[in-house]
């Protein structure tokens, strides 16, 4: 691999690594609209490193504590991101209890006695 393309592979792994950062701050916020659209520029970013011919830099001692800096991130973001899943769908479900509640009842108010 020539120079250009170890620079330009070390500046994508850089930029990944970048957006990890600020995936992990978001969903620590729980700004989930920012961190779905930061998941896709990351999928982008995963899908060039792919594309790239040959991925010295990532086999590289530089590349290799990278991304081992990368993986403790991803284990947070993961289990952050179930425990949002987790907590949007157990409210879903109590708003879910809460509408049909209402239906019912709001139905026992409009009879006429």
């Amino acid at each position: 691999m020539d120079g250009k393309h170890q620079l330009k592979e070390q500046e994508l792994w850089e930029k990944y690594l970048a957006v990890t950062k600020e995936l992990l701050k978001f969903i620590n916020e729980e700004d989930i609209d920012t961190f779905l659209d930061l998941v896709d520029q990351r999928q982008r970013l995963m899908e060039m490193l792919q594309a790239l011919p040959d991925h010295e830099y990532a086999r590289s001692p530089e590349g290799i504590a990278l991304r081992d800096s990368i993986k403790p991130m991803d284990m947070q973001i993961m289990h952050k991101a179930r425990s949002w899943l987790n907590r949007s769908k157990r409210n879903n479900m109590t708003v879910r209890g809460y509408d049909s509640f209402g239906s019912v009842t709001g139905n026992m108010f409009s009879r006429e006695y």
